[in-house]
C-alpha cells in the first residue's frame, strides 16, 4: 500500500510539473504573457522615455516609439534608430492587445479648426489678431502698399545691448504686421472692385 501512494505522489507530481512548465506562457488570469505575444521579452519603458523621444520627433506615432523602447529599452538607441531610418516601424497588430492605442495629440500638421474640435468642449476662446496679440491697435503703417517686404522690415543693424536687439526686432515685426495689413485691406478692395464691376 505505502508503494501504491508513493507512485500517485510522484505521478501528481509530474502531472503538475508538466502543466506548469507548459502553462508559462500564461499568467494567472488567462491572459498571454507580453513577451509571449510580443515574441521577446519587453523592456521597462516609462512614459516619461516616451515624452522625450517624442518631444524630439513629434511626427513620429508614440505608439511607434514606445514599440521601439519596448524593444531596446534605450532612449538613445531609438533617437539613433530614428535619425538613420528617418522613421520607426509600426507595431504589429499584437502589441496593440497588451497595449491600447494611444490618443495623439493635436499637432501642427491639423489645421486649428480641426485641433480645437479635437480638444472638445473648452471655455471659449476670444478671436485674437495680429493687431490685438502684439498691441498694434492704434498703430499705423506709413509704408506704402507697394513697397517691397525687405524696405518694410527695416534694414537690419546688430544693436550693442540685448534689450536693444529685442527692441529693435520687435519694432521690426510691428513694421511687418502693419505692411501686411495694408496689403491685405488694399487686396481686398481690389477684389471687391473687381466684383461689383
Amino acid at each position: 500500500m505505502g508503494e501504491v501512494i508513493n507512485v500517485l505522489v510522484a505521478v501528481t507530481v509530474v502531472v503538475l510539473v508538466v502543466r506548469w512548465a507548459t502553462s508559462g506562457g500564461k499568467d494567472n488570469s488567462g491572459t498571454p504573457s507580453p513577451s509571449t505575444v510580443l515574441g521577446f521579452r519587453p523592456k521597462n519603458v516609462t512614459p516619461e522615455m516616451v515624452e522625450a523621444v517624442h518631444g524630439m520627433f513629434p511626427d513620429i506615432p508614440s505608439d511607434n516609439i514606445r514599440y521601439d523602447l519596448l524593444r531596446t529599452g534605450n532612449v538613445q538607441l531609438t533617437s539613433n534608430k530614428i535619425l538613420e531610418r528617418g522613421f520607426l516601424p509600426a507595431p504589429p497588430a499584437a502589441y496593440y492587445t497588451i497595449y491600447p492605442r494611444t490618443a495623439e495629440p493635436a499637432g501642427p500638421a491639423q489645421p486649428a479648426g480641426a485641433a480645437n474640435a479635437a480638444a472638445g468642449p473648452s471655455r471659449p476662446k476670444k478671436a485674437e489678431n495680429l493687431l490685438t496679440r502684439y498691441h498694434l491697435e492704434g498703430a499705423t503703417s506709413g509704408t506704402s502698399v507697394g513697397a517691397a517686404p525687405e524696405d518694410v522690415g527695416g534694414k537690419a543693424v546688430w544693436e550693442d545691448s540685448p534689450e536693444k536687439r529685442e527692441a529693435s526686432l520687435r519694432e521690426r515685426k510691428a513694421r511687418m504686421i502693419l505692411a501686411a495689413r495694408e496689403r491685405m485691406i488694399a487686396q481686398q478692395a481690389r477684389e471687391k472692385q473687381a466684383g461689383n464691376a
